[in-house]
């Protein structure tokens, strides 16, 4: 599969605070396995031969960033965070840019607080969009029955979980082709919630890679205790 793998740039939004966390600091400075989760999540980049350079966008006044070991590697560099995440990842991307990044280059975006990515899902999403003309990302098909409920919370309907699936990253796009997607629906206000949703507002169609299901975003205390059970072998 090596040889199917194309180079790339990688994107970590890391600017949000993490609400539902309620924690004394934001999510991706939260300890795991003896590293904090942004630094995990940054590992299987920073391991794979094929990166070209990462970005990883900050709030401002983070305080956090500058104790991190990997703060000072020089295949990393900071950009500024936006006030959501679709301004954080194209100020990354305009960052890429001054790299010498080009339009035709593949970008990846990944959640920093998605510390379980396998190196795995990242060379099969590398490999099998290789060459596709749009993109993609890594996604899960919905396993558990789906209901649609009215604003009482009764339900109207059973959703056909076939044709639904949960949305993960990296989510894989060419730069300038990202870049436009993301400045245009900032413009017109567009609800954006992922790389992915800006691409499909401009009228293009993601595919969906199936990846692991244990690839989870820390976003409740529960989720980073399941996490550290299942790490509490790792060396």
């Amino acid at each position: 599969m090596n040889s199917c793998i194309p180079a790339f740039w990688a994107v970590i939004p890391a600017a949000g605070v993490g609400v539902r966390m309620a924690a004394d600091r934001p999510k991706q400075y939260l300890q795991l396995g003896g590293r904090t989760i942004l630094e995990h999540s940054l590992g299987c980049f920073l391991d794979h031969p094929q990166l070209k350079g990462l970005v990883v966008s900050l709030a401002v006044d983070d305080p956090y960033w500058p104790n991190l070991a990997c703060a000072g590697d020089p295949r990393i560099q900071r950009a500024d965070g936006g006030s959501q995440r679709s301004g954080s990842v194209l100020n990354a991307l305009l960052q890429l840019n001054a790299l010498g990044a080009s339009d035709d280059d593949w970008v990846l975006v990944h959640d920093a607080a998605r510390p379980n990515l396998s190196r795995e899902d990242l060379d099969t999403l590398l490999a099998e969009l290789a060459h596709d003309p749009v993109g993609g990302l890594l996604a899960v098909p919905a396993r558990d029955t789906l209901k649609r409920v009215d604003k009482h919370g009764r339900v109207v309907e059973t959703i056909d979980r076939s044709l639904i699936w949960q949305a993960y990253t990296p989510q894989m796009f060419r730069l300038g082709a990202l870049h436009r997607a993301l400045a245009d629906s900032l413009v017109a206000d567009a609800v954006i919630t992922d790389e992915a949703s800006a691409m499909e507002w401009s009228g293009q169609a993601p595919r969906l890679v199936e990846g692991r299901a244990d690839n989870i975003k820390v976003t409740r205390p529960e989720d980073l205790e399941w996490l550290r059970l299942r790490w509490a072998n790792r060396s």
